[in-house]
């Protein structure tokens, strides 16, 4: 059994908390939050017991960072004489947007084994798609801990941490841009005469069954549009009205956006 504690649950923080519940029941876990209701709630839904800060940095083995990059500096200022106190061993984990390793550890004061990770809300439901990237400093035997650890939150996948950022501006960014192309889908239903709830079910379980199709059948997107798009038929006149719109031209830019707001963080 080990200790994970989490500095920060909110929702980021909070899905992978509730990640952490369902994949070991063995591990304890830690809870500390400044909003002492946000740590009480997930501690009730998962076991876990509220702490302060300084009792995560004191004696969880993992040390996952889920604060606002903003804050990570008056949060690690409180913790660093803790971190250096320690004579166990310990892993820190961040999920700070821009934050490498590198920053973290100099942030933290000190050359410790972090694992960078770049998680996304619908980990909460075990459909996640994580990226992570460990610096030197960590084992094998400790990322193969961490996954196992977390391996309910969803999908995990392994990437260089320069390419980190680029990776987030999908995957992390990616649930909202597909929240705002659901919810329109919603409206153009409800314009046409379906129920709210219905054209927003219709919309969401249409989105979470093509991700799937695509995810499982291996095709390209633009195969599967294809597939879907009759001669004369009433998709292709969709397509034709998204594209005049600047559809995938807007989704594109949405991503270099978020990925350039990095670089200001």
């Amino acid at each position: 059994m080990k200790k994970l504690g989490f500095i920060g649950t909110g929702n980021m923080g909070g899905a992978l908390i509730l990640a952490a519940a369902k994949s070991n029941s063995e591990n304890e876990l830690l809870l500390a939050d400044k909003i002492r209701e946000k740590a009480d709630a997930l501690a009730e839904k998962t076991g876990g017991k509220v702490v302060d800060n300084l009792t995560v940095a004191a004696e969880a083995d993992y040390i996952f960072l889920g604060v606002k990059p903003q804050m990570l500096k008056d949060t690690l200022e409180d913790i660093i004489p803790v971190l250096k106190n320690r004579k166990d061993r310990f892993v820190l984990v961040s999920m700070l947007a821009a934050f490498t390793c590198e920053r973290i550890c100099e942030a933290a004061g000190g050359n410790y084994p972090v694992i960078r990770i770049m998680p996304n809300t619908p980990a909460a439901i075990g459909e996640g798609m994580i990226l992570y990237a460990p610096n030197p400093e960590v084992t094998e035997e400790e990322v193969f801990f961490f996954l196992d650890s977390m391996k309910e939150a969803g999908r995990f996948s392994p990437l260089p941490e320069k390419l980190i950022d680029a990776g987030a501006s999908v995957a992390g960014c990616g649930p909202a841009f597909v929240d705002l192309f659901v919810e329109a889908l919603a409206d153009g239903g409800v314009t046409c005469g379906l129920p709210r709830a219905q054209a927003m079910e219709f919309a969401a379980q249409m989105v979470a069954g093509a991700a799937k199709l695509i995810l499982e059948s291996k095709k390209h997107p633009g195969q599967l549009k294809d597939e879907v798009c009759s001669p004369g038929g009433t998709t292709i006149q969709g397509v034709r009205a998204l594209e005049k719109g600047g559809f995938r031209s807007a989704v594109t830019e949405a991503v270099i956006a978020a990925y350039e707001k990095n670089f200001d963080l």
